[in-house]
């Protein structure tokens, strides 16, 4: 495993092929090795060896024919039946099934399963988990006004299968109309059932900042949630400064005289329980 790899000092990428996704309009999926010598990836065609091929691996996966997703971002595996889930946080656009919308500002999760459950497999099946958005601007938006997010970004799973996202809504977004924005808010944390599709909000964060990253411990009781450059300069709320460092927030402290901090939180139940409960 890359575990005991890491233990030996060694990387679980030294050795082995690298492989970029094609995802076919009719929900199947192949891997496409990019190894150099094969198909367009020769020296005729400007490839001078396998390290140009890892070096320049946008364009090796483009010459190859890899599918151009907009702007993916975490990935996290479900702990019980391995689907992959990836969020696209936004985008203008690439085209076809697994970028169903021409215009993209408000992003999707896409996710997957290896044939046979096997992550050695070189097929898969794919599909769309959730449109991000706000109905109230885009139709084919499927969520309500508790659960509406956008900008998708960190994601992982919990030890139960939760799936929680993280979102990072641009500064230049976060709460304009002119955007799409107004009714989403700030950036926020939510808690998915990958069985049913229920999404809830579970966290939303200060003006000007994203959350992203987070863990758990063992026993789901306690999360850990990092919350990045609070306070930033957001069309919708001001242009902070050195003399006024707190015209956008002053969280966590809420100093009258003070300024914006990044933090990590630290989460529990009041009654002690499963968090996501």
């Amino acid at each position: 495993s890359w575990r005991q790899l890491r233990a030996q000092r060694k990387s679980p990428l030294d050795h082995g092929t690298l492989y970029v996704g094609k995802f076919h309009d009719d929900g199947t999926g192949t891997w496409l090795p990019l190894v150099h010598g094969q198909g367009a990836l020769t020296v005729a065609n400007g490839w001078a060896d396998q390290s140009d091929v890892l070096i320049r691996t946008r364009q090796a996966a483009d010459a190859v024919g890899a599918t151009k997703l907009d702007r993916p971002e975490w990935v996290a595996v479900h702990p019980d039946n391995k689907d992959v889930y990836l969020t696209l946080t936004n985008g203008s656009g690439n085209g076809g099934a697994a970028n169903p919308r021409a215009n993209n500002p408000y992003g999707h999760i896409i996710k997957w399963r290896e044939k046979n459950c096997d992550n050695t497999a070189t097929t898969f099946d794919w599909d769309i988990f959730v449109l991000a958005g706000d109905p109230a601007y885009d139709p084919t938006v499927e969520l309500d006004a508790d659960s509406i997010f956008g900008s998708p970004d960190g994601l992982g799973f919990d030890g139960d299968g939760r799936l929680w996202i993280q979102t990072d809504i641009s500064n230049s977004s976060q709460n304009l109309a002119s955007k799409g924005y107004d009714h989403i808010g700030n950036n926020q944390m939510l808690a998915a059932d990958t069985r049913t599709g229920e999404i809830r909000r579970f966290l939303v964060g200060p003006r000007g900042a994203e959350i992203t990253g987070f863990t758990l411990t063992p026993d789901n009781r306690t999360l850990f949630v990092n919350v990045q450059h609070p306070g930033e300069i957001t069309p919708a709320w001001g242009t902070p400064t050195p003399a006024n460092p707190r015209a956008v927030s002053n969280w966590p402290d809420f100093d009258p005289g003070g300024r914006p901090r990044s933090a990590t939180l630290v989460i529990r139940k009041n009654d002690g329980g499963v968090i996501g409960s």
